[in-house]
């Protein structure tokens, strides 16, 4: 396929873009800064008008997409004042949404976030494992989050072909970012993650399988790795974090406390770098 990446120049991002390209994609990195080159553009997306002539065609860069992975975004509260995180992401998100319908693009898979589920589990989650059901939001990033996936479910209601996936991904470990994990024993540890993490590279495979598997309407998974970051078993660590929230069926020894079982299911979606074998 022929894909734009918005936010190519990031974390998840580069590793989006060079595991597309490995699997045969036509890959147009879509970013305010990023390399020089025939597969890169420089785009301000909270501009309407940049962001549509984006879609449509850039001269020596692409003359139209078959997909859309839009991962671009203010990544976190804190960078800038809560109002900006707002203002911008959500801007970036209907340009990016609504371009895309108007470009004609019909498949569209985007980073959404354990922000949209919770994050940080101050109250406590409605069960455990968490899935897909759950939408709660804590922050101004979580807010948009929530917001992008209302838009969404509308969105293809307007175009009986259009294609939206979004990912909630957890917290995202670089590859060489596992020395820091830690303390695993501490039952602290991950609280407001719920143990979870996801390593980069199967986050980039998500995408990949997310745009494979594409079928016309809304889908939200939850991505994470397949164990949780410590070494507490994790029916001992919803005891110890949550003693009123139930369980809705047994738990692995380590299982992660945010449910892969959908994204497993529909999108054939196995972690394969965990930080047990990873430090």
């Amino acid at each position: 396929m022929r894909v734009a990446v918005t936010g190519s120049a990031g974390t998840l991002g580069g590793s989006t873009v060079s595991l597309l390209s490995e699997e045969g994609h036509a890959v147009f990195g879509v970013d305010l800064s990023g390399p020089a080159g025939p597969g890169f553009t420089r785009v301000d997306l909270t501009d309407y008008g940049q962001t549509l002539d984006t879609f449509h065609g850039v001269t020596a860069r692409h003359r139209g997409l078959d997909a859309l992975v839009h991962l671009a975004a203010i990544p976190v509260n804190g960078l800038v004042p809560d109002a900006t995180t707002f203002h911008t992401n959500m801007t970036i998100s209907f340009n990016v949404f609504h371009a895309a319908l108007r470009a004609g693009i019909r498949t569209v898979v985007y980073a959404s976030s354990i922000t949209a589920m919770g994050f940080p589990f101050d109250e406590p989650p409605p069960y455990l494992p968490v899935d897909e059901r759950v939408v709660a939001a804590y922050c101004t990033y979580g807010l948009v989050k929530t917001m992008e996936e209302g838009m969404a479910r509308q969105l293809v209601r307007w175009d009986p072909e259009l294609s939206v996936t979004a990912l909630r991904f957890t917290n995202i470990v670089r590859p060489g970012g596992y020395a820091g994990f830690g303390p695993p024993g501490d039952p602290g540890y991950r609280r407001d993650l719920l143990g979870s993490y996801v390593d980069v590279r199967d986050c980039a495979r998500a995408i990949d399988l997310a745009l494979r598997s594409a079928r016309p309407g809304f889908a939200v998974y939850d991505i994470a790795a397949s164990d949780t970051g410590l070494s507490v078993p994790s029916a001992e660590l919803a005891r110890t974090w949550f003693p009123d929230t139930p369980v809705t069926r047994p738990l692995g020894e380590f299982e992660t406390l945010v449910s892969i079982d959908a994204a497993r299911r529909d999108l054939g979606f196995e972690p394969r770098h965990l930080w047990r074998a990873e430090r």
